[in-house]
């Protein structure tokens, strides 16, 4: 075959994949704010995306500093995925500087969540056996009075954003995010939707295996300690409830009385286990661990993933290895 001819077959190749179904030219270029919403993306976009997580696995949202490779990752996108909800303080000002024409999709806009976090309904554990909260300066129904989370363009407006730790909520984001890759990519619905159909499976099954994994903790077992408020919803979902020395934000500062009242209460054993998580300051929870002289159950992953070798990799794989550290540390050793 001469060169000439090879070349033509090659275009002529490359016209019918072009026109194959499912075939796209080029993978639609998607920035997902942070790694857990980029690994949804993913899991429902397939080869027809390409994503980009602008905070990468192990790294805090709440603190990210956007750079300007940052802004021209968002002008060159066709669809930035966001959390909302206040989560991402700094994404307004990055889109505005980007001057990206690309569409917003807000992952959480379909949820309800009924959520003021200084009236948001965890009253209902009082007669659960978690203690009382009072004494370490929260509210009356046992959450941080946080009022202030301005810091870093962080305001929730007693919001708590973190919804992805209820596996429920997750769902909601799948069917939002097919939504809005298929109206980007009309020639790959079919594709979206069959891929999100086989992820929210995958996802109902996971809320039905943390439920039953954390079921048989007893009550009294049922309170612990993290260094930030992100577990609203997991708590509300699967009846762990979480208590810490900063609010919704890991730029809170936590105060010394509530510091304190929280050591007091874990030496007391009044909160059952201690926790660090992989993307916070992990030192205030030491600091409260060590003054109650026992030892940090193990680590727990909230607004990011791990790497790739790591016990988090995937959100499925995050919300698992979760509950398995809580199930663990919380069930009371068997008797010898």
């Amino acid at each position: 075959m001469t060169s000439s001819a090879r070349r033509l077959a090659a275009v002529i190749a490359a016209v019918f994949l072009a026109a194959a179904p499912g075939a796209r030219a080029a993978p639609l270029d998607v920035v997902a704010s942070f790694s857990i919403l980029a690994d949804m993306v993913r899991e429902i976009g397939g080869e027809r995306v390409q994503v980009t997580a602008l905070v990468g696995p192990d790294e805090d949202s709440h603190a990210f500093v956007p750079r300007p490779s940052h802004a021209r990752l968002v002008a060159e996108a066709d669809l930035v995925v966001v959390n909302g909800l206040g989560f991402e303080g700094w994404i307004d000002r990055l889109v505005a500087a980007s001057a990206s024409a690309a569409t917003i999709v807000v992952a959480t806009a379909t949820i309800e969540t009924g959520d003021d976090h200084d009236d948001d309904g965890h009253s209902d554990h009082g007669g659960n056996g978690h203690g009382d909260h009072d004494d370490h300066g929260h509210d009356d129904n046992g959450h941080n009075d946080h009022s202030d989370h301005d810091d870093n363009g962080h305001d929730h407006h007693g919001v708590d954003p973190h919804l992805w730790q209820d596996a429920a909520h997750a769902r909601a984001y799948v069917g939002t995010v097919a939504a809005a890759l298929a109206a980007a990519d009309p020639e790959g619905r079919a594709l979206y939707e069959a891929n999100a159909r086989r992820y929210d499976a995958v996802l109902a099954a996971l809320d039905r295996e943390i439920r039953e994994a954390l079921a048989d903790i007893p009550s009294e077992r049922r309170q612990v300690l993290t260094p930030h408020d992100a577990f609203g919803h997991f708590e509300r979902a699967y009846g762990i409830v979480f208590l810490a020395p900063q609010g919704l934000s890991t730029v809170d500062e936590p105060s010394a009385a509530e510091t304190a009242a929280l050591a007091r209460q874990l030496r007391e054993g009044r909160i059952a286990a201690a926790f660090y998580e992989n993307i916070a300051d992990n030192r205030p929870v030491e600091r409260i661990a060590a003054e109650a002289g026992i030892a940090v159950a193990g680590t727990l992953y909230t607004d990011a993933l791990s790497g790739p070798d790591g016990p988090a990799a995937s959100y499925v794989a995050m919300m698992r290895h979760n509950a398995s550290v809580l199930r663990e540390a919380l069930l009371p050793s068997p008797a010898p």
